[in-house]
């Protein structure tokens, strides 16, 4: 296992229990599997940081063992088709839109109204070069999605391509949201909860997609997590601001992530000098009781809670 692949399973071993167990759970799971919990001391108040720091130095056997009774994927032909999938946006969720070729214009509308929430969409007819084995492509998306959105119009049912997709995305087992146009969902996908796009526009079914990602199991903390990342990193301060306010509208956000996003955005000096977006920060975090650390790297100043004016 290369060492980054490492590093990419103890983080979704770490999530998963994060999200499952409490700290009595998880010292009474790992032992199982011969990690010694008791004598050990964790570096902070994360449960997530405390699995990953205990499984940080166990052979690579152990940590496939419990990735396999977490049920977590794991694929090594899967992370080289990710490394060789350079259509994706880096850092964003990956959602394959699955459409009519004569469509490819409502399906590129909405690619490019996505990217706003953090979610990158693959469009075959856009993002494949003309020079690319278009199958194969193809294949490397499906593979590397997060979750699959089909625009169900007139045809689609009977396109050997798109019907293959959605049954790719039904053995995959990943989130399929189905966008009504001009057809009932059907068969496999007639279970899930579509997404009305008659007489909505472009900008209303991107918000009820993110809305369907953030809410669904399958998704949501993953969905979270990079809409954070992205703001936290950001140097653009009216895309940041946006993806605030679409956060802000997200219910039940974990307070652990919160105060990560807290610790990297106090790093980050174009959002910090930015006096718009601090203050909304402030309304956000006043919500969850999040106290923020502000480091000015110029005059090696430190600020615990909001900065003097």
């Amino acid at each position: 296992m290369k060492a980054i692949d490492r590093v990419r399973l103890i983080n979704q071993i770490a999530v998963t229990l994060q999200e499952q167990m409490t700290y009595s759970d998880i010292d009474s799971y790992l032992p199982a599997f011969g990690i010694d919990c008791i004598n050990y001391n964790p570096s902070t108040n994360s449960k997530r940081v405390y699995v990953q720091e205990l499984l940080s130095h166990e052979k690579e056997e152990i940590i496939l063992q419990i990735a396999d009774e977490l049920e977590i994927e794991y694929n090594q032909n899967k992370k080289q088709n990710l490394e060789l999938a350079t259509f994706w946006e880096q850092g964003h969720f990956k959602l394959f839109i699955s459409h009519l070729a004569k469509h490819k214009k409502k399906a590129t509308y909405l690619q490019k109204e996505l990217k706003l929430y953090g979610i990158a969409g693959f469009v075959a007819h856009v993002d494949i070069e003309p020079s690319k084995q278009w199958q194969d492509e193809i294949e490397k998306a499906l593979h590397t999605m997060d979750a699959l959105t089909a625009i169900l119009m007139h045809g689609f049912k009977e396109s050997a391509w798109c019907d293959q997709e959605v049954g790719f995305a039904v053995g995959k087992d990943v989130l399929i949201i189905p966008i009504k146009k001009e057809l009932d969902p059907y068969g496999f996908i007639g279970k899930y909860q579509a997404i009305q796009g008659n007489n909505t526009t472009v900008q209303e079914v991107a918000k009820s997609i993110f809305n369907t990602i953030v809410k669904h199991p399958k998704t949501r903390n993953n969905m979270i997590t990079i809409l954070i990342n992205l703001i936290s990193n950001s140097t653009h301060i009216e895309t940041a601001l946006k993806q605030l306010e679409i956060l802000s509208n997200v219910s039940n956000l974990p307070q652990e992530i919160l105060e990560q996003m807290a610790s990297q955005i106090g790093n980050n000096s174009v959002l910090v000098k930015s006096s718009d977006f601090m203050k909304k920060l402030d309304v956000f975090f006043d919500k969850y009781e999040i106290t923020m650390t502000y480091h000015d790297k110029d005059n090696n100043i430190e600020f615990v809670g909001k900065i003097p004016f």
